[in-house]
């Protein structure tokens, strides 16, 4: 008599309910902002006065250093703009445009990228041939206004930008219902999504140490191939440049909600300076969220102008800094979260001195694990940062 087969049973672990990509209570307070800011204009216009709508200026003159919370923040200053005014109606008409748009998705609990918001605001008016928005850059500035008038994210309108920045190291995320262990994301690691709330991104299991934070992919993947995050016990993260805000407010989540320092490995140049700055004070797009983005305790690991000569790099490493390099270094020294700093004082007046730039990469003409195996373990060792 045959043998009955027997199979197992295959078990799968039940996913999280899916809840949309913010909260529904925030969802409820943003659509109220809205339905406010319509309310408004059909007030004045049935009151006789102009339609218009105040937008909060993202200026350098309308930031604030906030010395004692080490953030920027958003100042009160605002611009108005017009229905019967002929230079403002037309981004007045694209305010309302797009706070329209952003109530739909709201409503359908749907997310759309900016490119498809453009196109689903993008239209010919009625009896003209005048288009709503002539490319995209015209409806992402109008978006970035509106998320400042209504003072929210872009997210939380459901809307999001086209992903950038990854993540592997010793800690499991759930993103939307899939648990995802990033100790197990091969060479290509987790792409760090762009909406990054509580209520789309959960922590669960983290036994890292502290956060990596790479500037490009090219050192990223050589810490992964390497597997620093395995040896040090550490999460690493990469943001294609100056990162976008959904790798910002993961790298704030992680600092603040799991307590991990962020240190970060960046170009020794104005820019990678820049990057740091943004890290760490906040941007001025982005003032009016520092207090969910920015991360005051970040740490500057490196590379620095010092290192041509402390880790004995070869005359072929250097960049020439160029007249627009210099004006930056130069405006970033007097940023007010700088200029009272000796040791970044003397940095950016060290890389003037020098008169050329390096990259984290010009690292690997010493080896090409020295990053890895040397310059980032001794600096972790002696706790050699700039703060």
């Amino acid at each position: 008599m045959a043998k009955k087969k027997t199979t197992k049973k295959a078990t799968t672990k039940k996913r999280a309910k899916r809840v949309g990509p913010v909260s529904r209570k925030r969802d409820a307070e943003t659509i109220a902002s809205i339905e406010q800011l319509a309310d408004d204009v059909t007030k004045d216009g049935l009151k006789g006065r102009d339609p218009s709508v105040d937008i909060p200026l993202r200026t350098v003159s309308n930031m604030n250093w906030n010395k004692r919370k080490r953030i920027l923040e958003m100042g009160d200053a605002t611009q108005s703009r017009e229905l019967f005014n002929v230079s403002q109606a037309r981004k007045f008409m694209q305010t309302l445009l797009l706070a329209k748009g952003c109530k739909d998705l709201i409503q359908a609990q749907k997310t759309l990228s900016l490119r498809g918001m453009y196109y689903m605001s993008l239209h010919t008016i009625e009896g003209t041939k005048e288009k709503t928005f002539n490319e995209q850059t015209e409806s992402d500035t109008v978006l970035e206004d509106l998320e400042v008038g209504l003072g929210g994210l872009r997210e939380e309108l459901h809307v999001f930008a086209k992903k950038r920045g990854t993540m592997v190291g010793n800690i499991t995320v759930e993103d939307n219902g899939d648990e995802i262990d990033c100790r197990r994301m091969g060479t290509g690691g987790y792409a760090i999504p762009s909406i990054c709330e509580p209520s789309v991104m959960q922590f669960k299991k983290c036994d890292a140490k502290f956060v990596l934070h790479v500037e490009k992919d090219t050192v990223w993947s050589r810490f992964n191939e390497d597997r620093f995050w395995e040896k040090h016990n550490c999460i690493l993260t990469e943001g294609s440049g100056q990162p976008p805000r959904g790798v910002r407010r993961l790298l704030h989540r992680l600092n603040k909600e799991l307590g991990l320092p962020v240190y970060c490995l960046l170009d020794c140049d104005p820019w990678g300076h820049y990057i740091y700055s943004v890290i760490k004070q906040g941007s001025i797009n982005l003032a009016f969220e520092s207090e969910r983005m920015a991360i005051p305790d970040a740490k500057f690991m490196g590379i620095r102008a010092d290192d041509y000569d402390r880790c004995d790099l070869s005359a072929d490493v250097r960049i020439a800094l160029n007249d627009r390099d210099v004006t930056r270094a130069r405006q970033i020294a007097d940023y007010p979260w700088f200029k009272d700093k000796r040791p970044w004082q003397k940095e950016i007046k060290k890389l003037l001195s020098n008169g050329f730039k390096m990259e984290v990469e010009s690292l690997i003409t010493k080896d090409i694990s020295y990053v890895t195996e040397v310059y980032v373990p001794e600096r972790l060792k002696a706790r050699d940062f700039l703060d």
